[in-house]
């Protein structure tokens, strides 16, 4: 007793958010896992992210030290500290995160324990550094060998990378996020509303 529009729509829904995957000339099926959607209207970790779909996040750490900077965003320094995680949910890799900080945030964070951590609390609770907004592009790329092996995927695929700078009290970068992210696991959602004259 329910019109065709209705149950057509239901399945679009489901299949936007994941649940369901349509296949060409096969049909609709239930997809194997939900992919974790991430919604841009606000600054959350991949923790806190991860733990409102209702999975368990946790962390490998790959990397944290000094390294030569590159960066145009910190443009005044010669070294800053990177910290580099791969990034799990229910034990399956999701995610590469790198951060990259002033080397005196960096070596700050360090004295923490970066697998068990999630760094905008250490940021935030333990360091005293707020978190004001942050700036985002997300593209798709062509990850490297070394990438794809941590993240369980072949060399030739594409991920979806996006970075981010994060601001600070009186407009200072206080990160510069880059991550690597499967796009099988992972979805960037935004909701936006039309303006009218």
């Amino acid at each position: 007793s329910v019109s065709r529009t209705t149950v057509r729509e239901a399945v679009a829904n489901l299949v936007n958010e994941g649940k369901l995957q349509k296949v060409h000339g096969k049909g609709t099926f239930i997809s194997k896992q939900a992919p974790i959607q991430e919604w841009l209207t606000s600054l959350n970790s991949f923790t806190d992210t991860v733990k409102k779909m209702g999975m368990m996040p946790s962390s490998k750490l790959l990397f944290s030290g000094r390294t030569v900077n590159r960066l145009d965003v910190y443009e005044q320094y010669n070294e800053i500290f990177l910290i580099e995680r791969l990034r799990f949910a229910n034990r399956l890799p999701v995610a590469i995160e790198r951060h990259y900080y002033p080397v005196e945030i960096g070596e700050k964070l360090a004295n923490f324990d970066l697998n068990t951590a999630t760094i905008y609390d250490l940021l935030e609770n333990e360091l005293h550094i707020s978190l004001l907004e942050a700036e985002q592009s997300i593209s798709s790329v062509l990850i490297n060998e070394k990438d794809s092996v941590n993240l369980g995927i072949t060399s030739s695929s594409n991920v979806l990378s996006a970075e981010r700078k994060i601001y600070g009290r009186y407009g200072k970068v206080v990160e510069f996020y880059e991550g690597l992210y499967r796009p099988d696991m992972y979805i960037f959602r935004i909701k936006t509303k039309r303006k009218f004259k």
